[in-house]
């Protein structure tokens, strides 16, 4: 019998195609979207991401060609990206202070002015330290966790902290999670707690925290946000009510009965409102209040100490 023919494609080797030629695809699509503001930067991001390599590599990567599974991901994640889906939900991960942290639709992207908020948290929880705290450990309350990014910030960067977080939604407190997993010893100075506010704390804490910072929902309902804003994260972390300061209320009326006389409220608040909320805790008692500014130089951290 005469021998059985063979496609002309079995003979053919798959083509290849290198990393330099997706970051260039990248490019092109990226900058036609009208959804991407910076198509250079996460044309990047995503071949680094799909790539698998660290921004110190990714020159040595571009020559290299993709698999076919790593392909696969760099067309779903550009995809994705030129569809409007915020870059960091795209990659999964974010840097945040010393921390590179998983992030996706579940919790808040982490944000500069957030960063500046833990950096005053850190201040605050050194102070203490340094001072009335010297003997024992500085307790610290993270209300509204979401990703974790500002709970583990402390925890990493203050070894003297005991950090509680809490958050009403647990698709939120599991992303915090896996992030506690990655910040090594510091983990054990972290325990996460699911519910309303400080109702989700235990009730031996109350009149014993030292520092109590949140980053709260300070948007009001007839406010307006941006698309990549409004429609990709989670509405429980941005809605606070009609006047925009309810959950900020709530976080500065209960601190006042779970910190220690002489702790600290550290929040992040809305630019607009950030003199209204100095006002509103000074109405709670708390003293030396002062607003400090974020690095776009907006109004967005209120800071006040039990009396």
């Amino acid at each position: 019998m005469p021998e059985a023919s063979r496609p002309p494609e079995a003979d053919s080797q798959p083509e290849t195609v290198s990393w330099r030629d997706l970051l260039a695809e990248a490019r092109r699509r990226l900058a036609a979207s009208t959804a991407v503001d910076t198509p250079e930067v996460d044309a990047r991001r995503i071949v680094e991401a799909a790539s698998g390599s660290s921004p110190a590599e990714f020159d040595s990567v571009l020559g290299r060609p993709a698999t076919t599974l790593t392909a696969a991901r760099f067309g779903s994640m550009l995809a994705r990206r030129c569809e409007g889906e915020p870059l960091q939900y795209v990659v999964g991960s974010w840097g945040f202070r010393t921390l590179d942290l998983m992030v996706d639709h579940r919790v808040l992207i982490p944000r500069p002015e957030t960063e500046v908020v833990a950096g005053w948290t850190v201040d605050e929880v050194e102070r203490l330290a340094a001072g009335p705290c010297r003997e024992r450990e500085v307790v610290v309350v993270d209300l509204g966790t979401g990703s974790g990014a500002i709970a583990l910030s402390v925890a990493v960067e203050c070894p003297q902290a005991r950090v509680f977080a809490t958050d009403v939604s647990s698709d939120a407190l599991a992303v915090a999670r896996a992030n506690l997993a990655g910040v090594g010893r510091a983990a054990t100075r972290v325990s996460l707690h699911e519910g309303d506010w400080y109702g989700a704390l235990p009730g031996a804490l109350q009149g014993s925290v030292d520092v109590v910072v949140s980053n709260p929902p300070y948007i009001g309902t007839g406010e307006e946000l941006p698309p990549v804003v409004a429609d990709w994260e989670p509405p429980v972390a941005l809605w606070s009510g009609p006047a925009g300061h309810e959950a900020v209320q709530q976080v500065i009326d209960g601190a006042s009965q779970w910190l220690r006389p002489g702790g600290s409220l550290v929040m992040e608040v809305a630019s607009h409102r950030a003199h209204t909320t100095a006002g509103m805790a000074a109405e709670a008692g708390f003293v030396e209040v002062r607003v400090e500014r974020d690095l776009a130089g907006l109004d967005r951290v209120v800071i006040g100490q039990r009396s």
